[in-house]
């Protein structure tokens, strides 16, 4: 029977196991910031203003008076939907470049936000 002889590379199990566990506390450090983290954005020329925080949360709308239309409610639909999608594709890539300094540059399947 052949013998354990650790990971390629002259790795061993016990470093490998403190490298995870010491990126597992990283990760819940990035995740703790994303949350006080937000972004905005802006549709209909800054007439819709949608933030969302690191994890996805929608904390706020902010509309121009002016683009409130009864007769048109539809477009403002519309601006509140394309400014929350904006926001949230915003801060995915924060988040991305974040973890991307974190894994440096790995993909690594599980640890995805």
């Amino acid at each position: 029977m052949a013998k354990f002889q650790g990971f390629p590379g002259g790795g061993n199990m016990n470093n490998m196991m403190k490298q995870m566990q010491k990126l597992q506390k990283q990760m819940e450090e990035m995740q703790d910031n994303l949350k006080e983290e937000t972004t905005s954005f802006t549709s209909g020329g800054g007439a819709v203003e949608a933030t969302v925080n690191g994890q996805k949360e929608l904390l706020s709308i902010k509309l121009d008076k002016d683009v409130v239309d009864p007769d048109d409610v539809e477009m403002l639909e519309d601006l509140i939907v394309a400014a929350v999608n904006g926001a949230l594709k915003e801060s995915d890539e924060k988040a991305a470049k974040q973890m991307g300094k974190l894994t440096g540059g790995l993909n690594i399947p599980g640890l995805g936000l």
